[in-house]
């Protein structure tokens, strides 16, 4: 059975990358992604010495690029256009200073296209970010997210047609985000495989399913919070289940909004 690993979505400590990892130990977690969604915090020598450490200590990191850091905009020039490309340029150096899997996200918008288009927009964009990135030394595997808003881009199909088409990205299938927006209908391992199953099929071998999860609130096929877990429908027990039928380890990180709930869901997940 491939391992799972589970881990939180920020490093639980800023002041020194050592006690950072301890932290993680001592609740269990073998991993963890840096959390940027906010903006930059951590500068290129943090980064390298995080690394050292959670190598040594067997805990597997990921990054999750700024939230405005997207490709797909309308016109591939303009500040925005910049700061996007900045961003996820300096997510990929960040992720090759400390042996980050992979760099997260998100696939941008619509932004009043049809969605074929859309798609062929961020498709076109990370191709010219990865000739920025391969100049560098930092062409890292990045990641695209699943999102929670049902009419805007970000759906499974949509991440994983941009995945297929770029070669170098992968889904990460956010399970919270698609039990919202399928209005709660993950209750059985059963349709937890089929997503897996699709990213299994495009993902290279014996690279991780890079997961995220929680529980949460929705309405009108939209999300709208994460919650503590057990106060919503979605549950671990069919990952896990789901999980168990693949070859491919895996790395589950818990958005939960508290420890509990994290340790809930590592306690089920660890199982598997």
């Amino acid at each position: 059975m491939a391992r799972t690993r589970v881990g939180l979505p920020g490093i639980p400590a800023r002041d020194d990358p050592e006690h950072a990892v301890e932290l993680l130990l001592e609740r269990g977690y073998d991993a963890c992604e840096i959390d940027f969604e906010g903006g930059f915090w951590m500068d290129y020598p943090w980064a390298e010495k995080l690394g050292e450490v959670a190598r040594a200590a067997d805990v597997a990191l990921s990054v999750h690029a700024p939230l405005f850091g997207f490709m797909g905009h309308l016109e591939a020039e303009g500040r925005k256009f910049s700061s996007a490309v900045g961003a996820l340029d300096r997510s990929a150096g960040i992720a090759a200073a400390c042996g980050a899997e992979v760099v997260v996200f998100h696939p941008g918008f619509l932004l009043g296209r049809s969605r074929e288009d859309a798609i062929s927009s961020v498709v076109e964009q990370l191709g010219t970010l990865r000739e920025r990135l391969e100049g560098k030394d930092r062409a890292v595997p990045f990641g695209i997210e699943v999102m929670g808003r049902v009419r805007d881009l970000g759906s499974v199909d949509d991440v994983v047609e941009i995945s297929e088409r770029t070669g170098w990205v992968r889904p990460v299938l956010d399970f919270a985000h698609m039990h919202a927006t399928s209005d709660g209908a993950y209750l059985e391992a059963s349709l937890f495989a089929q997503a897996l199953e699709a990213v299994d099929a495009i993902q290279d071998p014996g690279t991780p399913f890079h997961i995220h999860f929680s529980d949460i609130a929705y309405a009108n096929r939209n999300e709208k919070h994460h919650l503590p877990y057990g106060e919503g429908t979605l549950r671990a027990d069919p990952l896990r289940e789901a999980l168990e039928r693949f070859e491919r380890p895996a790395t589950v990180i818990s958005e939960s909004p508290d420890e509990a709930s994290s340790q809930a869901i590592r306690a089920i997940l660890a199982r598997a």
